[in-house]
């Protein structure tokens, strides 16, 4: 087991890792720019270190520093968290030659799902079905487009080649509109991820975003857990999620083979997440696998009772998983709520300053993922995340009435938070039957604007 891990992130992910770490023994090093010196994962941390600048780039994006920074506390671990160095490859290849563990995949995991049109092919390969779309990037004067996308049929959807989020994306609803959605969809996707190409796919009505946590080990042993529903979405962006889905057990007990065919096809091993989109018949393709440990990973240790902090590192440091899916136990329902410094009535925009107050929402059944406090400067710079809400019950319909009692528990001034708008997704009908899909945000929320 490692004896020291520098975690490569900030905010509620570093802190999370940080707790799990303690838990384990395991010493902890964070890392922060100069604006973050004042952040709760600096505090908890053994010890801390500046990498440089607000900047991303030249801080938490700056791998010649997170390295010096490990090399200089003696670390010999790296845990990259979500975002930032997480799924890029030149880090991990540098953690490799350095001696100090990747606490993720191999780095040729990571370059094979890390580009989405390789990603379909191996899964496609492997008897896994891709969402209908084009086999290669496409660009606006490629003589062929108009045919392509005509074959494909409309609505269709531009996506990025590399990274995620919701970068690089644009729905297409006519053959008017195509040609600019791929300029604008390459503009963005190169200012985010240094990559411009773009590729094709058929775009669903109401689809349902469907995803199974994955584990695996060295030896070739893998695990999936039960799968997590994250269809309410704003541009892309999961805001909650929950588990079980509304899903047949039939597609269930189906989607989970397909998780651990999709797993043993890379030869995958630590944490990782198989996403896929689930049309209203029931059809179900692949759409990502992402190779890392995710944001919503909460959501499957409630209602598991697993620590996927704790396996994740075990797994890297060699260990094997020692259990099989069939012995994975559920209880009840799960919901999560991200909240965010963002204002939902003017567009979700950013709604960083100091957080004058917070009191936290508690109980039974309740957890709360954060780094605020009262006091805290929220800043411009980087994600809106604030924290992330669950609760636990016996039943969805319970959850969702424990989920409206911690909400109204929830207070932060000072800033716009997302709160208001969670109230209202949890007391809207379709939401309450369980009617859900991506666009559903679009459709059943703030459709009267």
């Amino acid at each position: 087991m490692f004896n020291k891990v520098l975690i490569a992130n900030r905010g509620e992910i570093a802190v999370r890792i940080i707790r799990a770490c303690n838990e384990m023994g395991i010493r902890t090093v964070a890392v922060h720019s100069d604006v973050d010196i004042e952040c709760l994962h600096v505090k908890l941390a053994d010890e801390s270190v500046c990498i440089g600048p607000a900047n991303p780039q030249e801080s938490y994006l700056n791998i010649a520093n997170i390295i010096s920074a490990a090399e200089i506390t003696g670390a010999d671990a790296i845990h990259p968290g979500y975002g930032f160095l997480s799924e890029n490859t030149h880090f991990a290849d540098i953690c490799e030659s350095c001696s100090i563990k990747f606490i993720g995949p191999s780095k040729s995991t990571i370059q094979m799902m890390g580009d989405k049109l390789i990603a379909k092919k191996t899964m496609k390969k492997a008897g896994i079905p891709p969402i209908p779309g084009t086999d290669a990037c496409i660009t606006a004067d490629n003589p062929k487009l108009l045919k392509i996308a005509r074959k494909l049929g409309y609505p269709l959807i531009v996506k990025a080649c590399a990274g995620g989020g919701g970068k690089g994306m644009r729905i297409v609803q006519s053959e008017d509109a195509l040609r600019n959605a791929i300029f604008t969809a390459e503009s963005e996707a190169k200012s985010s991820f240094g990559n411009g190409d773009v590729y094709l796919e058929k775009f669903f009505d109401e689809p349902k975003h469907i995803e199974f946590q994955v584990l695996g080990d060295v030896k070739g042993n893998v695990v999936s857990f039960p799968e997590r529903d994250c269809s309410i979405q704003r541009r892309h962006q999961k805001l909650i999620e929950e588990s079980p889905s509304m899903i047949s057990s039939k597609l269930r007990k189906k989607m989970g083979h397909y998780a651990r065919l999709a797993t043993k096809a890379v030869k995958y091993f630590t944490a990782g997440t198989i996403e896929f989109l689930v049309d209203k018949h029931e059809n179900f393709y692949f759409m990502e696998m992402n190779t890392r440990i995710q944001v919503e990973h909460p959501v499957t240790e409630m209602i598991t009772g697993i620590d996927l902090v704790k396996e994740q590192i075990r797994l890297a440091a060699g260990e094997t998983l020692g259990y099989d899916y069939g012995d994975v136990k559920t209880n009840g329902h799960v919901i999560e709520c991200r909240i965010n410094a963002e204002d939902p009535e003017k567009n979700f925009i950013p709604s960083p300053g100091r957080i004058s107050s917070v009191v936290f929402p508690g109980g039974p059944g309740v957890r709360l993922d954060t780094h605020i406090y009262s006091g805290y400067d929220f800043p411009a710079t980087y994600d809106s995340l604030i924290a992330k809400l669950l609760v636990a019950d016996s039943t969805r319909e319970k959850a969702i009435l424990k989920m409206k009692r911690a909400l109204n528990e929830f207070k932060i001034s000072g800033i716009k938070t997302t709160i208001p708008f969670h109230k209202k997704a949890l007391a809207n009908d379709y939401f309450k039957k369980g009617e859900i899909y991506t666009n559903f945000v679009n459709k059943r929320i703030y459709e009267e604007k």
